[in-house]
């Protein structure tokens, strides 16, 4: 059975949850708010399951020749409303329009983040843009299993590690099934992030009624994180304003995984890997208009299919793949351990302001 002994040797990403034929394991989360496996040893069989599908114990090794682009949708309102360039958007499209469903990630009514499913264009818009905390992939490795065996199309996105945990769960390949992950630097504490939100609405005395985290009001570069509340006010602060991504940015809560990931490679078990592109500025300049524009990796036959069948709707261009994640250096290198860490999430439950705790620990 799983037995998680050192917590940087568990990603979180359900595969274990998934497959437990006896519904044995349930994840829980610790102290700092990340999701761990916790088995009901009296009803477990000790089948092995759940050792055999996780990620890192069987770490995967990729040969493959990514190949890079530079893209951007023409569809200059979802480009607006994208992180980056706006490519997942038309991407998820085409694979609805053929009867399909798409997997991703996006906010929940109490603003917790969650994978979850749509198979209408019309629900695309709550996996846009990013969302700067570990999401809870849930039973979404089982539905998207479903999907599949009906012979339906199934998009799924998330993190190189929950992409590697659902092709590992799944233990065969589905010619229907397209992965895409992202470039990723690290996925922040939702416990962090909901005690931030919190504390936000205390401060406006309102309820938050829209979160983004990527709004393009200042620039691509300079986006804004933006909360909305019910009596009509805004907070929205820059990245190098905002203390909650100051503290994200700076590695401080970030998961145990994260700093010694698995997963940092361009060789990928997903089909297409998407990022923002940035340094484009420096490569391809007539592709920096300060909108947002997407880094592209198509990493196997499958998804040059997918990209080619939205060719038409994005503007692109090709460049080295080298050069592309040269500004990028989360797409193989972790995130260095920030020595604070420890103290602060030994602090972080009994303070009551965790804007002024994220202050202190880097005084």
């Amino acid at each position: 059975m799983i037995n998680i002994t050192d917590k940087q040797n568990c990603c979180g990403c359900h595969a274990c949850y998934n497959i437990c034929p006896h519904k044995c394991i349930n994840m829980h989360s610790d102290n700092e708010g990340f999701w761990y496996p916790v088995v009901d040893i009296e009803n477990c069989t000790d089948c092995g399951l759940c050792d055999e599908v996780c990620p890192i114990l069987n770490n995967k090794i990729i040969n493959n020749n990514p190949v890079a682009y530079a893209c951007i949708n023409k569809d200059d309102n979802i480009r607006l409303q994208s992180s980056s360039g706006g490519i997942f958007t038309v991407i998820a499209e085409n694979v609805i329009v053929d009867n399909g469903v798409v997997f991703g990630a996006g906010f929940d009514d109490d603003f917790n983040v969650v994978h979850s499913w749509t198979d209408n264009v019309g629900g695309l818009g709550k996996f846009r843009g990013s969302k700067y905390v570990q999401s809870n992939i849930g039973a979404t490795y089982n539905e998207a299993k479903d999907f599949l065996k009906q012979g339906r199309p199934v998009l799924f996105s998330g993190t190189p590690c929950q992409i590697a945990g659902l092709k590992s769960f799944l233990g065969k390949e589905y010619d229907t099934l397209t992965c895409i992950d992202i470039i990723c630097h690290g996925v922040p504490s939702p416990k962090v992030w909901q005690l931030y939100r919190l504390q936000m609405e205390d401060r406006f005395q309102a309820k938050a009624q829209r979160i983004a985290f990527r709004r393009k009001n200042c620039g691509w570069k300079l986006f804004s994180v933006s909360l909305w509340f019910d009596n009509d006010t805004e907070y929205s602060k820059t990245l190098n304003e905002d203390l909650f991504m100051q503290g994200f940015l700076r590695n401080l809560y970030l998961r145990p995984s994260c700093y010694v990931c698995n997963f940092k490679t361009l060789n990928r078990q997903s089909d297409i890997t998407l990022a923002d592109f940035w340094g484009v500025d420096n490569i391809l300049p007539g592709f920096d208009d300060d909108k947002g524009t997407s880094l592209i990796l198509i990493n196997s036959e499958k998804g040059e299919k997918a990209f080619s069948s939205v060719a038409d709707k994005v503007n692109y261009e090709s460049v080295d793949t080298s050069q592309a994640v040269l500004y990028n250096p989360s797409a193989v290198k972790s995130v260095n351990y920030n020595p604070k860490r420890d103290k602060f999430f030994k602090e972080l439950d009994a303070s009551d302001d965790i804007a002024q705790l994220i202050i202190e620990t880097f005084a």
